[in-house]
């Protein structure tokens, strides 16, 4: 069965901007979702954290695990009954100039209405030095709502010029 990625909307930064907002998501024509991102927060020190939220829905109904290794060790974590799903950090002031963190995140059968809908990610928070961080993780949106809008957002800033993010419809045939 052959898999193909089909552009949906894509938004690449012409100006410093606080939510990133997919919305009139296609219910039809598609069975999954990924959204690729390489952004980057105008916060002025260390890094910053990168939050998702499915249609508006800011209740306490996103959960996650995740790992993470760096240049200097390796680390677990979990959260629950959270108002947005954490898919941790990316860059900001204080990291290597004009490095961007990439992102991509998978949302299997976003247009179900009988399940909750799951999510993977992988997260590069780059810094060319140890302190750069990989991460993947998976989470839970406790809602069987069908996806029809994606958020993207970080927990101090703005994202900076030239961020961008794409989302795609995985289709098969």
């Amino acid at each position: 069965m052959a898999t193909t990625y089909e552009l949906i909307a894509k938004n690449v930064l012409g100006s410093d901007t606080a939510t990133v907002t997919f919305s009139s998501i296609p219910g039809t024509g598609y069975t999954d979702l990924v959204l690729v991102a390489s952004c980057r927060s105008s916060l002025a020190a260390g890094n910053d954290d990168l939050y998702l939220q499915f249609n508006s829905d800011s209740s306490s109904a996103y959960s996650q695990r995740h790992i993470r290794g760096t240049g200097s060790g390796r680390f677990s974590g979990a959260t629950s009954s959270q108002t947005s799903m954490y898919l941790l950090a990316i860059s900001a002031g204080s990291t290597t100039s004009d490095t961007f963190s990439s992102t991509e995140i998978y949302i299997p059968n976003y247009a179900n209405t009988t399940t909750n809908k799951s999510v993977s990610y992988t997260n590069l928070y780059e810094n060319n030095a140890t302190a750069a961080i990989i991460a993947a993780g998976a989470g839970l949106w406790g809602s069987t709502n069908a996806i029809t809008q994606i958020d993207l957002f970080t927990a101090s800033n703005d994202f900076v010029t030239g961020s961008s993010f794409y989302l795609y419809g995985i289709t098969k045939a």
